[in-house]
């Protein structure tokens, strides 16, 4: 109970350090609204949040909303040849992993964890990584498949409802793994 009263209190400050002074809660349950429909209309949720494999096919988990590549979820074997230039891209059952001529990506935890997701991020750091396609707006890269440059098109409004919305989640945490760089895959 005190570490969910901890993480409600740390999205309500992170609220009031960037909603302009005297703003009223209306004006964050509509920035929250906002991003959720951003989120929602912007796919992060086909590969930030795990999927659940249905008679009708997948379906978000919602228990794990936007909180990355589940850490307890390991790839199956993979080898640079299948996914060099020319090879293939491809993805995990959970669809929150891809592999391609880049190396092996994870969808980061976008919740309000405090220590696995984005907590501790500030709105500004928020949008200069969506901006510059770099972790915190300085590195390192945002691999693909995440559309960086697509919402990187956003207006500051809109990144900063999205920003809003993903605090406004229920934190997860779930350390997602470090990206591996095909030079780091068995060569066959």
């Amino acid at each position: 109970m005190i570490k969910k009263s901890i993480a409600v209190i740390s999205v309500l400050a992170a609220f009031m350090v960037f909603l302009p002074f005297g703003q009223t809660t209306a004006r964050t349950e509509d920035l929250i609204a906002r991003g959720k429909y951003l989120v929602q209309i912007s796919g992060c949720h086909d590969c930030h949040t795990p999927k659940v494999f249905t008679d009708k096919g997948p379906i978000l988990d919602e228990s794990r909303l936007l909180s990355g590549h589940p850490s307890d979820s390991p790839l199956p074997e993979l080898s640079r040849k299948m996914i060099e230039p020319g090879g293939w891209v491809l993805m995990n059952s959970h669809l929150t992993a891809a592999a391609g001529p880049w190396g092996v990506s994870y969808a980061v935890n976008l919740t309000p964890d405090l220590e696995t997701g984005i907590g501790r991020w500030t709105v500004e750091a928020f949008i200069q990584s969506m901006r510059t396609g770099l972790h915190w707006g300085v590195g390192p890269a945002i691999l693909p498949p995440m559309p960086w440059q697509n919402l990187a098109e956003m207006t500051e409004e809109d990144l900063r409802a999205v920003f809003a919305y993903c605090l406004s989640v229920k934190p997860i945490h779930n350390e997602v793994p470090a990206p591996i760089g095909l030079e780091d895959l068995p060569g066959e």
